[in-house]
C-alpha cells in the first residue's frame, strides 16, 4: 500500500514539474510525436479522440470562424461559442444608434429570432492528409527554379481539383517547413451563420484597449453563434427553409473549472508564426518594421480615438477599425520587449553557428550551406529598404487613408467601362453600388481628412524617393499638404456619397469615364502603378529568394535533429498544443496568480476610461451573489492564464482538460509573451481564456437566455 502510495505520488510530483511543450503540432501526427508527453502531463485520453479520420472525434467540433478566428460547437443543433471580438463585425453591421448591440448586447430568445450574416462563413474540416511525395511528383529532374515551381503548382491545382468532390469541398495544400512537407486540407463551408447572443461591450470588450494583451484580466470575450444546413445537414446559402446544423460532434461543457496544473489543449486555426527565422530577418523585425509601423499606428489610434471621443455614431463606424488599429500596434511593442529582454538575436545567431558546426562536421558546410547563409544574408541587406515601402504603403494608402480603399473599388469598375464592354458590367455596376453603401456606412469625411494630413507626408517624406511617383511628389512639394487635402477632398466625388451614386447607376458609363480624372482617382492609380512596378516585383522577388533558401536551411535543420519532434510554423491550419494551468512572474519581485473573478471586474469599475463601465444588472448580481452553480465558494472565476502556444487565429479556440471538455475559451496572449510568435519562453508566454463558467452565468443569469444551455451538455 505504501510503495503504491509513493507511485502515485512520485507521479504527480512528475506531471507537476513538466513544462509546457512549445510548439503548435499537427492533429494527425500527435499519435506518432506527442501523445506520451500529453498523457504524462495529465491527459486522460487519446491521439484518436482529438483526431480521427474515420470516427468522430474533438476535431468535428472545431471550426474556422469567419475571416481567421477559430470556434466550437458547443451543441447538437448547431451552436458556436467563439470571441466577443471574433463576432464584433457582426455584431457591429446590426448595430444602429436606435439598436446598439454593440453597447448593450443582444441575444435572441427563439431560433426566430437569430439574425442573418451576409459574407460570414465557417469551414468543418473533413480531412488532413500528407500529399509531399505527389507535389513533388516529377520534380527531381528540373533545376530550373522557375520551371520546378511550375510543375510544383501543376500537381497542387491537381490534387486539390480531384479533392475538392467537384466543388463540394474546398480543397487546399499547404506547404510546412518552407516547402519541404505538403499537407492536403478538404474542408465543409457553410455560409448561413446567424447571430444568436452577444453580451454588451461593457462585458465582451470589458477592459478594451487599455487591457488588450494584458494580465489580469476580466473580459467576458465571447459570442454565440449558430449555423444553419438545409436539409440534407449540407451548406447552403441563407434561406428561412435552412435548420440548424447536426454536428457529427460537438464538446462537453465542464462546471469543475481549473486549478494550477491543471492539463490544457487548445485546438483551433493559428494564422501565422516564424520560429525558424533567420538571424538577418530578426533583426530587421526587431529594429526596423516593428518600430516604423508603431509609429505610423501611433498617429492613426490618436485620430480615431479623438473623432471617436467626440460622436457616439464615429464612435460606432469606427470601433472594429479602432480595435484592429491597436491590436497589432500593442502587440508589436510587447514583441520588441520580449524579444530584447531574450536576448533573441545572439540566440539566433549561436543557432546557426551550432548548424555551421554541425555542417562542418558533416563536410557540408563550404558546398552546400555557407552559400545559403551568405545568399540570405545579401538578399536581406536589399530586402530591408524595399519592405519599409511596402509597410508604409500598406499602413497608409491600403489601410489607412480610407478614401483610397474606395478609390480601389472605383478604379476596378472603371477599368472593365474602359474595355468598352459597358452592356456587360451590369453585376460589376450593382456590386460596386453594394460596396459603395458598405463603405460610407462606416465612414466619416472629417476623420479621413485628417489620416491624409497626418500620415501621407510620412509616406513622401520618410521613403525613399525612387518608391513615390514624381506626379505625387511635385504635388506635394508645390502645395503641401494643407492645400492638396483641400484639393482632393473638395474636388473628389468620391466624397459627395449621392454624386458617386449617380454616376454609378445604369446608363451613365460616360460620366464614369470622367472618373478617370477625380482627383483622388488619379492619385490612388499613379500610387497603385507605381507600387506595382517599382515596390511589389522586388518584394516578391527577394521573399521568393528567400523563401528558397530557407527551404534548403530547414532541411538541414530537420536533418540535424532527426529523431526530434518538430512543429511547423502556423499557417492557418489546424493545431493543438497543451501546457497547464499557470501564473507567471512578468518581472522580477511580481507574480500573477493563475485566474481572476468577478470581484476583480468590481474592482476596475469607474477608472478614467469608457471600457471599465460595468452594467447596473451584474453589478446587482454580484452584490447579491446570485451566481448559481457556476462559482465556487462565493467566488465566480472570469478569466485564467494557461502556458498553450497560441497565435493570432487561436481567437475563439476552446480550452480543453484532461478528459476532453470545455472548459475555456482562448482570447488573448500576456504582454510579456507575444513574441511567441517568433521565440517561445515557457516563463513568460501565456494564453489568456475565458473561464466557460463566466460565459454560462452571462448568458443564463445577465442576458435571461438560459433556454441555450439546456442544447449543451454541461458537465458538473
Amino acid at each position: 500500500m505504501k510503495k503504491s502510495l509513493i507511485v502515485i505520488i512520485l507521479c504527480f510530483l512528475f506531471v507537476g514539474f513538466l513544462r509546457a511543450k512549445e510548439g503548435m503540432w499537427i492533429p494527425l501526427l500527435l499519435g506518432k510525436y506527442n501523445i506520451e508527453e500529453m498523457q504524462q502531463m495529465g491527459f486522460r485520453l487519446t491521439a484518436k479522440d482529438i483526431y480521427d479520420i474515420n470516427n468522430s472525434s474533438m476535431k468535428d467540433a472545431i471550426v474556422f470562424f469567419g475571416r481567421g478566428c477559430t470556434g466550437e460547437l458547443v451543441s447538437g443543433t448547431g451552436l458556436i461559442l467563439t470571441n466577443h471580438h471574433c463576432g464584433y463585425r457582426s455584431i457591429q453591421s446590426h448595430s444602429t444608434l436606435e439598436d446598439n448591440y454593440l453597447a448593450n448586447g443582444f441575444w435572441a430568445m427563439s431560433k426566430d429570432e437569430e439574425l442573418p450574416n451576409e459574407g460570414l462563413s465557417v469551414k468543418l474540416l473533413e480531412s488532413m492528409e500528407d500529399v509531399t511525395e505527389k507535389v513533388l511528383m516529377n520534380t527531381d529532374s528540373i533545376n530550373d527554379i522557375d520551371l520546378w515551381q511550375k510543375r510544383v503548382d501543376e500537381n497542387i491545382q491537381k490534387i486539390e481539383g480531384e479533392a475538392s468532390n467537384n466543388g463540394k469541398l474546398e480543397a487546399m495544400v499547404k506547404p510546412l517547413f518552407y516547402g519541404n512537407q505538403y499537407f492536403l486540407y478538404t474542408f465543409k463551408v457553410y455560409k448561413d451563420v446567424r447571430l444568436v447572443g452577444a453580451p454588451p461591450s461593457s462585458i465582451g470588450k470589458f477592459g478594451g484597449d487599455t487591457d488588450n494583451w494584458m494580465w489580469p484580466r476580466h473580459t467576458g470575450d465571447f459570442s454565440v453563434f449558430r449555423i444553419y444546413a438545409d436539409a440534407d445537414n449540407q451548406p447552403a446559402e441563407y434561406s428561412k427553409k435552412n435548420v440548424p446544423y447536426k454536428p457529427k460532434y460537438f464538446l462537453p461543457i465542464s462546471l469543475k473549472g481549473v486549478s494550477p496544473g491543471d492539463f490544457t489543449l487548445v485546438y483551433g486555426f493559428p494564422g501565422r508564426t516564424m520560429e525558424y527565422l533567420f538571424s538577418d530577418a530578426l533583426d530587421l523585425i526587431m529594429n526596423q518594421r516593428d518600430p516604423w509601423r508603431i509609429r505610423i499606428r501611433d498617429k492613426k489610434k490618436a485620430i480615431l480615438a479623438k473623432y471617436m471621443d467626440a460622436d457616439p455614431k464615429v464612435r460606432i463606424q469606427y470601433s472594429a477599425k479602432y480595435s484592429g488599429v491597436t491590436n497589432a500596434w500593442k502587440k508589436w511593442q510587447g514583441e520588441i520587449n520580449g524579444l530584447k529582454r531574450l536576448g533573441a538575436l545572439d540566440k539566433k545567431v549561436a543557432f546557426e553557428e551550432e548548424f555551421k558546426n554541425w555542417a562542418i562536421k558533416n563536410k557540408r558546410w563550404d558546398g552546400e550551406f555557407l552559400p545559403v547563409f551568405e545568399s540570405l544574408r545579401g538578399f536581406y541587406s536589399q530586402y530591408g529598404k524595399y519592405i519599409k515601402a511596402s509597410d508604409y504603403y500598406s499602413e497608409i494608402i491600403w489601410k489607412g487613408v480610407e478614401v483610397f480603399s474606395l478609390a480601389s473599388k472605383v478604379d476596378k469598375f472603371i477599368k472593365r467601362v474602359e474595355q468598352d464592354m459597358p452592356g456587360d458590367c451590369n453585376d460589376e455596376r450593382a456590386s460596386l453600388l453594394e460596396e459603395v453603401e458598405t463603405f460610407y456606412k462606416d465612414f466619416d469625411l472629417a476623420v479621413d481628412k485628417e489620416l491624409f494630413e497626418e500620415l501621407f507626408p510620412m509616406l513622401v517624406n520618410e521613403v525613399d524617393a525612387k518608391f513615390i511617383p514624381d506626379d505625387v511628389k511635385r504635388l506635394f512639394e508645390k502645395q503641401g499638404v494643407q492645400k492638396l487635402k483641400n484639393k482632393i477632398y473638395g474636388k473628389s466625388v468620391l466624397a459627395n456619397p449621392d454624386l458617386l451614386r449617380e454616376l454609378i447607376r445604369p446608363g451613365k458609363e460616360k460620366q464614369l469615364k470622367k472618373l478617370k480624372n477625380d482627383p483622388v482617382v488619379k492619385m490612388y492609380r499613379s500610387l497603385r502603378r507605381h507600387f506595382n512596378t517599382g515596390v511589389a516585383p522586388y518584394v516578391d522577388v527577394i521573399e521568393n529568394s528567400i523563401s528558397t533558401l530557407m527551404k534548403q536551411y530547414l532541411a538541414g535543420i530537420m536533418e540535424m535533429k532527426k529523431g526530434q519532434p518538430l512543429y511547423p510554423d502556423a499557417n492557418g491550419t489546424l493545431r493543438v498544443s497543451y501546457g497547464k494551468v499557470e501564473g507567471y512572474e512578468p518581472r522580477d519581485g511580481v507574480y500573477y496568480k493563475y485566474s481572476t473573478s468577478l470581484k476583480g471586474v468590481m474592482e476596475k469599475d469607474g477608472k478614467d476610461d469608457d471600457f471599465f463601465d460595468v452594467p447596473e444588472k451584474l453589478k446587482k448580481l454580484y452584490e447579491s451573489k446570485d451566481f448559481g452553480n457556476y462559482a465556487a465558494n462565493d467566488t465566480l472565476s472570469v478569466c485564467f492564464v494557461a502556458s498553450n502556444h497560441t497565435s493570432g487565429g487561436n481567437s475563439g479556440s476552446p480550452v480543453i482538460n484532461a478528459y476532453g471538455q470545455l472548459i475555456g475559451i482562448n482570447f488573448d496572449r500576456c504582454w510579456e509573451g507575444t513574441m511567441s510568435d517568433i521565440m517561445f519562453d515557457p516563463e513568460r508566454c501565456r494564453n489568456i481564456a475565458l473561464d466557460i463558467r463566466y460565459a454560462l452565468f452571462i448568458i443564463d443569469k445577465f442576458a435571461g437566455a438560459g433556454y441555450l444551455l439546456d442544447e449543451m451538455e454541461i458537465v458538473d
